[in-house]
């Protein structure tokens, strides 16, 4: 039995396995699960990336330019040029460039950028104010009531609609109902409204036309696909060749580190100051320079031997003294120098009335040993004295 009883473990093993296998199989569902990773990094370095491609989808030439160095490139007939960024430090020279391009024959779409101000009589928006439309906060505006149809009680009244010749419904567009477009010269052709305001003028200028716009949000990729704010961009640029000009401002060097990186522009802040206090401030009284009249010879002397010293070494002193002996023992003794050492210490004791020892000791010995500086200073006081002494 006890045989086989691993066979009969074994064997239930295998069945348990087998019945799991089977619940699991019999109840088990396929399915399958998107996973949103959210925008891709074109998307999210490309606000307008959906519109871009829907237009190129319906056939249409499509290009990005992030400034108006672009505009004496493009042709003014069958171009259209859409200005959907910020445009605050544009110049008068490129606003008349912007207008006389279009007058020529260019498509203009651009969206409002500053509000209306009555009492200077301009909004700071210099492109803007060039075509008289003004722009207003909705709220401040004060619109008759517009009869609705019954259907558009509810979310159509929201929407921004325009109406077609041969189109029995308007299309829908989703504009921010803050702002309003107004036209006190009666120059717009055509326009868009919502229930509160309006968001779209359509004018002639020369042989371009201009349309202004309160946003472009309705553009942006996550807003395009929503109710007719696609079609509405294919319908400006249709039969023409689209540029889209949303960026024509580049930040500085320092706005972007003032807004990249503020804390490392206040450390290098706090170590210019550092430095400038540390430079700045002094460390003990100011000596006055020495007067010229306590430079005595003495003192050249003395700072002349240091510097041989440094440079030289005790054996360029000592040279220097032994050949002076030399030379002065050759013309009290003419043929001092073809005398062996011990001969020359003899005629140099003779002449001087020094001992031979204490001479013996000052004459070169050969060995050029460094000598300490007491002995170095005898060395040299018995040197100077046979030098003296001859």
């Amino acid at each position: 039995m006890k045989r086989g009883l691993p066979w009969a473990l074994g064997l239930v093993l295998c069945v348990l396995v087998a019945g799991v296998a089977y619940v699991i199989f019999r109840n088990a569902v396929p399915y399958q699960e998107v996973i949103d990773h959210g925008p891709s990094p074109e998307a999210l370095a490309n606000p307008y990336l959906a519109a871009e491609q829907f237009l190129q989808q319906r056939g249409l030439k499509v290009q990005h330019a992030d400034g108006l160095e672009i505009l004496p490139t493009l042709e003014s007939h069958g171009q259209t040029l859409l200005m959907l960024g910020e445009r605050s430090n544009m110049t008068p020279r490129q606003v008349r460039q912007v207008l006389n391009w279009t007058r020529a024959g260019g498509r203009l779409v651009l969206v409002a950028e500053a509000l209306w101000d009555e009492k200077t009589e301009k909004s700071g928006d210099l492109l803007l104010d060039r075509l008289r439309i003004h722009q207003f906060m909705s709220a401040d505006q004060e619109h008759p009531p517009q009869p609705q149809e019954p259907e558009e009680k509810e979310d159509f009244p929201k929407l921004t609609k325009l109406y077609l010749e041969d189109e029995k419904a308007p299309a829908y567009f989703s504009f921010d109902n803050d702002f309003d477009l107004d036209d006190p010269h009666d120059l717009a052709r055509s326009w868009a409204n919502s229930g509160v305001a309006t968001h779209m003028m359509q004018l002639s200028y020369g042989s371009g036309t201009v349309t202004v716009l309160t946003d472009a949000e309705i553009w942006k990729n996550t807003q395009i696909g929503r109710y007719d704010n696609a079609w509405l961009l294919w319908y400006l640029s249709t039969d023409s060749t689209v540029t889209l000009l949303f960026d024509t401002h580049h930040d500085g060097l320092w706005q972007l580190l003032l807004r990249y990186f503020p804390q490392a522009l206040v450390a290098l802040a706090a170590l210019i100051g550092l430095w400038l206090w540390h430079v700045g401030v002094r460390h003990g009284p100011l000596l006055a320079p020495p007067p010229k009249a306590r430079r005595q010879l003495r003192e050249h002397l003395r700072a002349s031997a240091d510097f041989l010293l440094r440079h030289g070494g005790q054996g360029a002193l000592l040279k220097a003294l032994r050949l002076d002996i030399q030379r002065r023992a050759r013309r009290r003794h003419p043929g001092f120098e073809r005398l062996d050492t011990e001969q020359q210490c003899q005629v140099l004791a003779r002449l001087t009335q020094q001992p031979i020892d204490a001479i013996s000791q000052a004459l070169p010995s050969g060995s050029g040993q460094r000598h300490s500086s007491a002995d170095f200073s005898r060395l040299v006081a018995h040197l100077q004295t046979l030098r003296n002494a001859l």
